[in-house]
């Protein structure tokens, strides 16, 4: 994996090769996510930060990582605070929330919180 330089912000490992890199069955999970982020937040643009698929408006808005066992979504700490009582039923910690990929992955969520972090500058 090529060494990713965060100020550049132009590299050649892209979100593309994040997902081909994934395992093949959580490959459609992770562009389904991708599309859900897109459309919620057309706006944005996309790269790889902290090694995650990042959209990104002069600032990082919300990350996802594919994980062994869970897909993260990384929106921040106020999003995770705003969004606590709808994701009560996940792990989450501070900035992160873990959906399991043995349950339904909630896409209509995901995309609320993209758009909350969007419109309300609450980025990270």
């Amino acid at each position: 994996m090529p060494i990713i330089d965060e100020h550049e912000g132009k590299s050649e490992y892209t979100i593309d090769a994040y997902i081909a890199d994934q395992p093949e069955n959580i490959q459609p999970l992770l562009d389904q996510v991708r599309e859900t982020i897109r459309t919620a937040i057309p706006d944005a643009s996309e790269r790889i930060s902290w090694r995650m698929p990042t959209f990104w408006k002069n600032i990082n808005i919300i990350h996802f990582a594919a994980h062994k066992n869970h897909l993260g979504i990384y929106p921040g700490d106020q999003a995770m605070i705003h969004f606590a009582e709808r994701l009560k039923d996940y792990k989450t910690s501070k900035g992160a929330v873990q959906f399991p990929y043995n349950k339904p992955i909630p896409f209509d969520l995901i995309a609320e919180i993209a758009q909350w972090c969007y419109e309300t500058g609450n980025h990270h």
